[in-house]
């Protein structure tokens, strides 16, 4: 029932904001034929892969004009490299979306150089799950509990430095004086969970619990690693007994600083087109988005797959990008400095 009422929900929203399928008219003939790339800006794998691949299934029939839907890798930096490639040099006709890392979009307004976009100029699509992420480590680490961590030291893997990986372990490390040995480098998600196989690292932060249940879901069914931390916007009420990162906060202060570096996990598996995309075409991805998501299909092929979906419309994702970078000034500073950009 939780589900059908979310569901009912989503679609209350997308109505609401006149995300419907008469929308969508216009590109009937462009849509015709046509083959839609939609480009995961981390490994083969990994929960983006999976949530691109499930999409791409399904999404395709309630577009107009019925085109096809690929999926395309393109990994390097979390997903700074697809999202730059999307900003600079995809086509915008609509023919193409990305998917990357929650924080990449964000990335420009934290002073990362190397981005080369901005995160409200995008044309979002929609957001498939909203959840938490959290922290985990191998059982046999020495590290029994959070508290733990701030008193052992626990050496952790990630990506890029702009990765949500690599940020949740600064932050952490920062903040809440956390002894994490973080080693950066890995191509993605997937082979940090090879190296906590192999006991090269014995733990990772901000991974996202819809990639526990489902990638990483061995490691928990045979005990290797626990749940130490879990991160977001508002806490899973199913990780009993997993503390939850604003409790962690030592002052008002802290908890703004954690609601902008963590409150974006909100965008787990969010999808976007470039930026100028001709609003037909947009509103013909946004729609067929909203309508793959109430689907029974894609829902029934969403649980095999054991992704969760908790999604949200392209204009609620627009909608929150702008106000995270609207955050106060001297919050974003801190936030730099924390992440050390």
């Amino acid at each position: 029932m939780k589900r059908v009422w979310r569901q009912a929900a989503f679609m209350s929203v997308a109505l609401a904001l006149g995300v419907t399928p008469v929308l969508a008219q216009g590109a009937s003939e462009f849509y015709k034929g046509k083959t839609i790339t939609i480009v995961v800006g981390i490994e083969q794998g990994t929960g983006f892969d999976l949530y691109g691949r499930a999409l791409a299934r399904h999404m395709g029939r309630h577009l107009p004009g019925n085109p096809t839907i690929i999926v395309s890798n393109m990994p390097g930096a979390s997903g700074l490299v697809a999202f730059n490639w999307l900003a600079n040099v995809a086509p915008r006709d609509g023919t193409v979306f990305a998917t990357a890392s929650f924080s990449v979009p964000f990335e420009p307004m934290f002073g990362n150089e190397a981005a080369r976009f901005k995160g409200p100029q995008l044309s979002w699509v929609g957001n498939m799950d909203s959840g938490v992420s959290v922290c985990l480590a191998r059982k046999d680490s020495g590290i029994d509990t959070w508290a733990d961590v701030r008193s052992q030291p626990l050496t952790v893997g990630a990506a890029g430095r702009g990765g949500a990986i690599s940020q949740a372990a600064r932050t952490l490390i920062e903040l809440d004086g956390a002894k994490l040995n973080l080693i950066e480098g890995y191509v993605g998600t997937a082979s940090v969970k090879l190296a906590i196989e192999r006991n090269e690292v014995q733990g990772i932060c901000g991974l996202s619990l819809s990639t526990v249940r489902s990638q990483w879901r061995d490691l928990l069914d045979s005990g290797l690693v626990k749940n130490l931390l879990q991160l977001g916007a508002k806490a899973d009420p199913s990780l009993v007994g997993v503390p939850f990162i604003f409790d962690l906060a030592k002052s008002e202060s802290d908890r703004q600083l954690y609601n902008l570096i963590f409150g974006p996990q909100g965008l787990g598996r969010s999808f976007a087109a470039a930026q100028d995309v001709p609003v037909d075409r947009l509103q013909a991805l946004r729609a067929a988005f909203t309508a793959t998501m109430s689907d029974e299909v894609f829902l029934e092929d969403a649980r095999r797959a054991k992704l969760d979906i908790q999604p949200q419309t392209g204009e609620e994702v627009q909608k929150f990008v702008e106000a995270t970078y609207a955050s106060r000034p001297e919050v974003v500073e801190r936030a730099k400095k924390v992440l050390g950009r």
